[in-house]
């Protein structure tokens, strides 16, 4: 256990950012489960719908420093990606 007082403010500290951090990555989990399982579906117009507002996830997840900025522009890549593919597989 941390002896100076500086210590045992900066373990406080590191417990709060934890939890502030473990809730902003399961929001970002949920948001990008929801655009997967819209893809899974082949719903282009779901997927299309959800897009915007999982990338603004992704986003702000990034600027809090939740996630790595490669890391969410890799998520972003993939997920549109994806959903173009369903664009093309699916007849119009």
């Amino acid at each position: 256990m941390a002896q100076h007082k500086s210590a045992i403010r900066q373990a406080r500290r590191s417990l709060r950012r934890k939890a502030i951090n473990r809730k902003n990555k399961s929001i970002l989990r949920t948001e990008i489960k929801k655009l997967r399982a819209a893809i899974e579906k082949k719903d282009q117009k779901k997927a299309k719908e959800q897009m915007p507002q999982t990338f603004s996830i992704i986003d702000k997840s990034i600027k809090k420093g939740t996630i790595h900025k490669n890391t969410g522009n890799r998520y972003k890549s993939r997920l549109s990606r994806q959903v173009e593919i369903i664009n093309l597989a699916v007849p119009k």
